[in-house]
């Protein structure tokens, strides 16, 4: 390695890994043109529609889409449209260092102390990714009883609105290559099909390396069919006994608009009207428990009415561990998101991301004045120059003059990460408070099952093959020991837990010591817990959950393309059933 590099590569290699975070809808401009896009501040206080749909992220947009189109559905996001300068890759970083309680990416802290972020914006969990596009697998479809054909055909219609072939660079090329070399085989080429081997994925970025979201499927709406609020904060459900019904009946719902005006929304008269829960992993059940269904004893402690004792609400929650590991390369890397995955036989995935110069400013006098250092800039995400605990303005100011004095070359490189299948392991979420827009407390138990971190462990292991590979020998510094890339790696400060220094090295520590999320968490309103096969919630009425929390498990290697699927084909049965007679 070079003289000097592996104390600068330390010192850089703080950041936010793989996902790395929020960037802005693609055609931004165009949906703020829409007339039934607005601020809820401008909406009546009282209004009525056949569908409330609580939640306009990954399934939540696709499935207010395709109920509009024969019905008035009335869509409630807490958030807003995202920046306009973050629509290209360089940018994508931007929002995660923006910590401010507007921000986009609304960050937390799992009580395993890992860094954390939710999606606060319209397009939701869809900006929060690295635009990697896969199908699940056709035993995952099997087994979550969805009917096949119906299912395909959502999966076409979400690709035809806004999914690509990546242009390959060469680094990840090198590292399908690799993958191959290393035994992750066969190459399966291009595909969106969950297949073991070595495949390129589609992309949510188009050639340009502009950003689409769910979001874009809000322009195919029946204009007279949706109505979009932005910044409106769901506080409750509401439910009434209703003569005839054995369980209570949701009605409505009650939101805050971003100046704390309160409105209320109904459903219209009609057997067959809904509200439906598209909050994500973490909104559905919060705002359920906030509702009065769920644990008893848990509500009667925050001081909420209990409607339905329902235990499962919040249980089962999971997140897909990530690790990673850094390689510097001797050579300029293109910059590109996650096209690459190897999918192993032992349920290890295998990706990677290139050109770690996101946001970071070209020219020398740019940088002088640089407060923003895109993945690697100081204040951002999981993998950051300063320990979580640390970020003050202060220290965070110390530590961008320091990279500020930084050769260009320590940025040089790529990630090479793995995550699992599942996971086993799980946790639950729980109420911190009573307020709507407080982040609940969730604990995930990431290796708590010794399936996972022998997943991991895999994993780990393959990833020392691919950097040991021919196929990537022009990224790897030929005097860098595959031990001293880990080493390195496993000194980031990438999360809150303590470290075995001594130990770093095995890879069942090193599992343990650098885990992250790559925000696949899901479940909580699992189905068979808590809703049924569809969808609806146990105990009450008119009221379904349809996002990634009605998960046991993560679809595919990458959950976006089954996510937005399921709000397609959710909102094409609902339509079905509406008009059978």
């Amino acid at each position: 390695m070079a003289p000097g590099h592996t104390s600068s590569v330390a010192l850089v290699l703080a950041t936010v890994l793989g996902s790395l975070c929020l960037a802005a809808l693609a055609d931004d401009e165009q949906l703020e043109s829409l007339r039934f896009v607005r601020r809820a501040q401008d909406a009546p206080l009282v209004s009525h529609y056949n569908y409330i749909v609580i939640g306009g992220g990954t399934a939540g947009c696709p499935l207010a889409a395709t109920l509009s189109e024969h019905s008035r559905v009335l869509l409630l996001e807490r958030g807003g449209l995202p920046y306009l300068n973050m629509s290209s890759q360089q940018h994508f970083t931007d929002a995660l260092a923006d910590t401010s309680p507007a921000s986009p990416a609304q960050r937390f802290v799992s009580e395993d102390g890992v860094v954390n972020a939710r999606a606060r914006v319209l397009g939701g969990g869809s900006c929060l990714n690295a635009g990697f596009y896969t199908r699940a697998s056709t035993d995952y479809v099997r087994a979550a009883g969805w009917d096949a054909r119906l299912v395909n055909a959502s999966y076409r219609w979400v690709e035809r609105a806004l999914v690509f072939r990546p242009d390959v660079p060469p680094w990840q090329a090198a590292l399908r290559d690799a993958l191959l070399e290393a035994g992750v085989t066969p190459d399966n080429g291009f595909t969106f099909d969950h297949v073991t081997g070595t495949k390129i994925g589609g992309t949510i970025f188009d050639n340009s390396g502009r950003r689409h979201t769910a979001a874009d499927f809000l322009r195919h709406a029946r204009p007279g069919g949706l109505t979009v609020l932005l910044y409106a904060t769901v506080s409750r459900i509401l439910f009434r006994q209703q003569e005839g019904m054995p369980y209570p009946v949701a009605y409505g719902v009650v939101y805050t608009d971003a100046v704390g005006v309160q409105h209320r929304v109904y459903l219209r008269d009609g057997a067959k009207n809904e509200v439906i829960l598209s909050a994500g992993t973490l909104g559905s059940p919060q705002l359920l428990m906030l509702s009065g269904v769920g644990p008893q004893a848990h509500l009667e402690a925050h001081g909420v009415q209990v409607l339905v004792d329902q235990p499962m609400v919040g249980q089962g929650v999971a997140d897909n561990p990530m690790n990673s590991v850094f390689i510097p390369s001797p050579v300029p890397v293109a910059l590109s998101l996650v096209q690459v995955v190897g999918i192993t036989s032992s349920g290890s995935f295998i990706e990677g991301v290139s050109g770690s110069e996101f946001g970071i400013p070209v020219s020398e006098g740019a940088r002088r004045l640089a407060r923003n250092f895109g993945m690697f800039s100081p204040q951002t995400g999981q993998l950051g120059t300063l320990p979580p605990k640390q970020r003050t303005p202060e220290a965070l100011q110390r530590a961008a003059e320091a990279m500020r004095r930084l050769d260009r070359r320590a940025f040089r490189g790529g990630f090479i990460l793995e995550k699992i299948l599942g996971p086993v392991s799980s946790g639950h979420i729980e109420l911190r408070s009573a307020d709507p827009r407080a982040n609940p407390a969730v604990t995930f138990n990431y290796f708590q099952e010794k399936e996972d971190l022998d997943r991991c462990v895999y994993g780990i292991e393959t990833i020392e093959r691919v950097i040991q590979s021919r196929a990537f020998a022009n990224f790897t510094y030929a005097n860098a020991s595959v031990d001293s890339i880990f080493s390195d790696s496993a000194n980031f400060p990438v999360n809150l837990l303590p470290r075995h220094v001594n130990d770093s090295r095995s890879p069942q520590q090193y599992c343990r010591d650098t885990v992250m999320t790559i925000w696949h968490y899901h479940g909580g309103c699992q189905v068979g817990a808590v809703v049924d096969d569809d969808y609806r919630v146990f105990g009450v009425q008119r009221l379904r959950v349809i996002d990634s929390s009605t998960f046991k498990y993560s679809p595919g290697t990458n959950p976006q393309a089954t996510v937005m699927m399921l709000g397609r084909y959710m909102g094409v049965k609902i339509q079905a059933e509406r008009w059978k007679k």
